[in-house]
């Protein structure tokens, strides 16, 4: 069963790889699911929330390396964003991996899924937001392949507070932060959506290496698992970046909110059945 285990987190490693790439999550919505199912299937009480978790997360830092090398190809990483992000996702990633030692499975599940059912709220009240202004002590431009141009800014300290719940989100709920990340980068700042899901696969890459290595110091990784999982994750995360490149941004904002939606309700189910 193992064998069969392995090849199947190979093509979940790939479909999550791309999926995450495109709507900029990292691809954890689909890693922590499959991890408790099928390796408890395997050998019950094996996996706990927290190791999978982990073990999600250092499986994404794969999936944002590999899409991140993409999207700087194609020059729709906003770097300079990017690191002011990591400066509050690096300490929030710290601390998510303590908090997660304090969830129970039940507990878990729940807040995953509210969580998840709160950010497709936001995405779907977004299109009926106004277009205001933009005062930020930042600003950016960016024309996109389509000609369309956008314009978009943030405070600094504004920035770094919502990364930092977005590196206790990643190390949490081992999802990555992109579930936050990307629809706070749209709503709150503007971002086009190609820009907020490339610059978000980086931010989830540097908060994914810390959290990482916090998981690595305190033993919380199943090391087979994630072997099985990060070929699949690294040509997934290629894919995903070229997918997102052929792309509309209102059709990556479709893809977002599907996949939000969709986890909201399994795990909030889960949860409720359990």
């Amino acid at each position: 069963m193992l064998v069969a285990i392995a090849i199947l987190f190979l093509f979940i490693g790939v479909a999550a790889g791309v999926v995450g790439s495109i709507a900029g999550l990292g691809g954890g919505i689909f890693f922590v699911p499959a991890l408790l199912f099928f390796a408890n299937a395997y050998m019950a009480g094996s996996m706990t929330p927290q190791v999978a978790a982990a073990t999600s997360l250092i499986v994404i830092a794969v999936t944002a390396l590999s899409s991140s090398i993409s999207y700087l190809k194609q020059k729709k990483v906003d770097v300079q964003s990017a690191l002011l992000f990591f400066i509050g996702s690096a300490p929030g990633a710290i601390v998510g991996v303590y908090l997660n030692k304090l969830l129970p499975l039940e507990g878990f599940t729940l807040l995953f899924g509210l969580f998840q059912l709160l950010m497709f709220v936001l995405m779907m009240v977004k299109d009926k937001l106004k277009p205001r202004s933009i005062n930020w002590e930042i600003k950016r431009h960016f024309i996109d392949h389509e000609g369309n141009e956008y314009e978009y800014g943030y405070s600094r300290w504004m920035a770094i507070l919502i990364a930092f719940f977005v590196g206790i989100t990643s190390s949490l709920f081992g999802v990555g932060g992109g579930v936050l990340m990307v629809p706070a980068m749209m709503i709150l700042f503007r971002f086009p959506p190609h820009i907020a899901t490339a610059t978000s696969m980086l931010v989830i890459f540097f908060s994914a290496v810390i959290g990482s290595i916090t998981n690595v110091l305190h033993h919380n990784i199943d090391w087979l698992y994630a072997a099985m999982l990060a070929p699949g994750a690294w040509a997934g995360g290629k894919l995903g970046a070229y997918v997102a490149s052929k792309m509309k941004g209102q059709t990556i904002v479709l893809v977002l909110r599907v996949l939000i939606l969709g986890i909201a309700i399994q795990m909030i189910g889960e949860s409720i059945l359990s």
